[in-house]
């Protein structure tokens, strides 16, 4: 099991093609660096930081984060958003 059991369209380049490799965020003061952690099957990508800090977002959705309300400069922004503010960083080749 990994991440060519999700669908065809994230299989094709694996998670790096379609997701950025880290999301920085601002939050509260504090520049943080999300990096990539987890693909579901259902194309939920995961990012952790420090301080058990995470969040989750799809290719077609918005950023949210986990356990809590708190989400600073990337909360309910697309994918898109994300790299047109600078936010997401890809992994290049």
């Amino acid at each position: 099991m990994g991440f060519f059991d999700v669908p065809a369209a994230y299989a094709q380049e694996g998670p790096f093609g379609a997701f950025p490799i880290v999301i920085t965020c601002e939050n509260k003061g504090t520049q943080l660096a999300f990096y990539f952690s987890k693909l579901a099957k259902d194309g939920t990508a995961t990012y952790l930081a420090t301080d058990r800090l995470a969040g989750t977002i799809t290719l077609g959705g918005h950023a949210q984060a986990v356990g809590g309300s708190e989400g600073g400069s990337c909360l309910g922004k697309t994918l898109e958003q994300l790299r047109a503010s600078g936010q997401a960083h890809d992994l290049k080749p």
